[in-house]
C-alpha cells in the first residue's frame, strides 16, 4: 500500500515537472506508521526522497523508504538522493523500478547496498508506465512514439461514404491526446488526401503541439505543417534534441508500418468502431515480421472501444 501511495504522490507533479525529469513519489514507514511523504514538484524543489526525509526527521532512522524510482546517485542540480537516504539511517528501500538514466542505472541501488541498506526493486509495470515518455527519451535518445489509428470491426481504416470511422467521443479523445503531446505527425499520403490541421480543438488546450509531416514534399500551399524528410530515426533524434519528448502518429497504415518496421513505435492506441466497412486498407502496412504486443487493455469510448498495447515495456 505504501508504494501505491508513492505513485499517488508522484502524480501531484504531473504538469509541473519539466519533461526532462521523471515523476517521483516517496513514503517513509516506521513501525507500521507513515512518518514522512514527499514528491518532486518541479524545478527548484527538493527531490521526493529528500522531501520525505525532511518530513520524517529523526523517525527516518531504521525506517523503510518506499519510492517510485531508484534514488539518484549523481550530483546534478541537487546532491545525490542515495547519499541522503544513507545519511538519514534508512534501513530498507523498496523501489518501484530502476532508473534507465545512464548516470544512474543501478548505481543508486549499489550505493545503498554498499552502505548496508536493504534494497528491493519491485520493477512494477505501474512505475514504468507512469514515466513512460521520460524513460524512452532518457534511454533511447528519441521521443516516446504512440501510433493512433481508428478502424472498423473488420479491420478497415476507412468507411465508404463516410468521413469518420469512429464516433464523436473518440474524436474528442484524439483532441485531448493532441493537447497532451509535444508533436502530432502524419505522412504525406494523409497530407495530400486530407490536408489536416492536426490542432487540439475544443478541449481547453493551453498550448498546441508541433505539427509534422514525414515524407517527401512539397507541402500544399498555406500548410502549417513542418516537413521532416530525413530518415525516421534521425528525424526523431533531432526532434528529441529540440525538446520533443512525445509524438502522436496519426498517419495512415503506410506511415504506421514504416515506424513499426524500424522499431520506432512504443505504444498503439486503436479505436475500434462497431461498424463493418467491407473494403479498404488495414491499420498497418506490411511488416517484415509479426509483432507480439504487451500489456493489452481496453476501455469503452462512447460506442467505440479503445485498445491500448505496447510494443515493449518502457
Amino acid at each position: 500500500m505504501s508504494l501505491e501511495r508513492a505513485f499517488e504522490l508522484a502524480e501531484r507533479g504531473r504538469g509541473r515537472v519539466d519533461r526532462d525529469h521523471p515523476l517521483v513519489g516517496a513514503v517513509i514507514v516506521s513501525e507500521g506508521a507513515v512518518v514522512g511523504e514527499g514528491w518532486y514538484a518541479g524545478p527548484g524543489t527538493p527531490h521526493a526522497e529528500v522531501s520525505a526525509l525532511e518530513a520524517a526527521g529523526d523517525r527516518a532512522r531504521g525506517a523503510t523508504l518506499f519510492v517510485t524510482l531508484e534514488p539518484c546517485s549523481h550530483h546534478g542540480a541537487t546532491p545525490p538522493c542515495a547519499d541522503a537516504v544513507v545519511e538519514a539511517g534508512i534501513a530498507r528501500v523498496v523501489a518501484g523500478v530502476g532508473d534507465p538514466n545512464p548516470k544512474v542505472d543501478g548505481k543508486g541501488f549499489a550505493r545503498l547496498r554498499d552502505a548496508g541498506v536493504e534494497v528491493e526493486n519491485v520493477d512494477s509495470w505501474e512505475a514504468r508506465e507512469q514515466n513512460e515518455a521520460w524513460r524512452v527519451w532518457i534511454s533511447r535518445g528519441r521521443p516516446f512514439v504512440t501510433y493512433k489509428v481508428a478502424m472498423t470491426l473488420d479491420g478497415r481504416v476507412t468507411v465508404p461514404g463516410s468521413r469518420w470511422v469512429t464516433g464523436e467521443e473518440s474524436r474528442r479523445r484524439v483532441h485531448e491526446l493532441r493537447a497532451e503531446v509535444d508533436a502530432v505527425a502524419v505522412g504525406m499520403g494523409t497530407v495530400r488526401a486530407d490536408d489536416p490541421a492536426l490542432t487540439a480543438r475544443d478541449v481547453g488546450a493551453t498550448r498546441q503541439p508541433r505539427r509534422l509531416a514525414f515524407g517527401r514534399g512539397p507541402l500544399p500551399d498555406r500548410s502549417e505543417l513542418e516537413l521532416r524528410s530525413g530518415p525516421l530515426d534521425e528525424e526523431l533524434a533531432a526532434l528529441a534534441d529540440e525538446g520533443v519528448r512525445t509524438v502522436l502518429l496519426e498517419g495512415g497504415p503506410t506511415l504506421g508500418g514504416s515506424f513499426l518496421a524500424e522499431d520506432l513505435v512504443d505504444k498503439l492506441l486503436v479505436f475500434v468502431a462497431a461498424r463493418l466497412s467491407g473494403e479498404g486498407a488495414g491499420p498497418v502496412a506490411a511488416l517484415p515480421d509479426p509483432l507480439e504486443l504487451e500489456h493489452l487493455s481496453s476501455e469503452p469510448v462512447g460506442q467505440d472501444v479503445l485498445l491500448t498495447a505496447y510494443v515493449r515495456e518502457p
